[in-house]
């Protein structure tokens, strides 16, 4: 017969895992040393599996350990969102917790958040956590997220059950410094041959449709950088480092963020945008802000 876990003791395991160490554990609970000890004895006792094992002074988990952690992970974390959420019940506030996949552009994501901020009468507080597209979607499956924001829709045939929803797409341009659009914007794209460029990189959705663009305009760059943060390949793109690729539609904030001009537009190229969930149906109010904002975008530029 298996015994039920004591939760207050996976607590405290939980907690010395984060921590480190007893000690550390035993400060952040206002507990005694031997408490933290016994009742980490008693779960493994109850488990029937070694959680920890003594490296030196340290104290390193056990594989039986990880998977412990993992699981307890989910629990306490699901666990303190349950009282944030109980709390901002209270106060009239919505809780949005957003994933938001590394290569997304930083202003896209802004823009694709900014309807959520603005729902009339009610106020929403937004927690975001940034990570690589398929941790996100794990993690949404897990219902630590109400919404992933990324550039690429769920592949067919996933494991995962959850649901894209396309917000917008845009055009592309070629960007740059003020020193590298007077080179090169004149004779766009034929005297591309050896230019330098800032490119996403290869795990990036767009990076595919980039790449056959040159091809068929015969255009072999100079790649100087690649990069998953695109914030990063932007700042390096204020610098004159190289061109780079940016969504029209976000063309003037480009260029105001990063003193950056437009070279020339990139034809049969897009980006694409969408908000991922756990619903076919979008059930969250703030969710649901975003993906209206983005269907009256799209009707007004038809």
């Amino acid at each position: 017969m298996k015994n039920d876990i004591n939760f207050r003791h996976l607590y405290y395991f939980w907690v010395v895992a984060k921590e480190g160490g007893i000690t550390r554990a035993a400060e952040r609970l206002h507990l005694a040393v031997q408490t933290i000890s016994s009742q980490l004895t008693l779960l493994e006792q109850s488990l029937g599996k070694t959680l920890f094992t003594q490296q030196g002074r340290r104290l390193v988990l056990t594989e039986a350990g990880r998977t412990a952690l993992s699981y307890a992970d989910q629990i306490f974390l699901l666990g303190e969102q349950m009282q944030d959420a109980l709390n901002e019940a209270d106060s009239g506030r919505i809780r949005l917790t957003v994933g938001i996949s590394d290569s997304l552009p930083k202003l896209s994501a802004y823009r694709m958040l900014e309807p959520a901020m603005r729902i009339p009468d009610r106020k929403v507080h937004v927690v975001c956590y940034e990570d690589q597209f398929e941790a996100l979607l794990a993690d949404l499956a897990l219902h630590k997220l109400d919404v992933v924001l990324t550039d690429r829709e769920v592949p067919s045939g996933s494991a995962i059950r959850v649901f894209s929803h396309r917000l917008f797409d845009s055009e592309m341009v070629v960007m740059g410094a003020p020193s590298l659009v007077e080179r090169y914007r004149d004779g766009f794209p034929a005297n591309l041959g050896g230019a330098p460029f800032l490119l996403p990189a290869r795990n990036n959705a767009l990076r595919g449709k980039i790449d056959e663009w040159f091809l068929q305009h015969h255009a072999h760059p100079d790649v100087v950088g690649e990069f998953e943060d695109n914030a990063l390949l932007n700042t390096f793109g204020r610098r004159a480092l190289g061109l780079f690729f940016a969504p029209a539609a976000l063309e003037q904030e480009v260029a105001e963020q990063f003193g950056a001009g437009r070279v020339g537009q990139v034809e049969g190229v897009r980006e694409q945008f969408f908000a991922i969930s756990n619903d076919r149906k979008i059930k969250h109010p703030a969710v649901e802000a975003i993906l209206d904002a983005a269907q009256k975008a799209v009707r007004a530029a038809a």
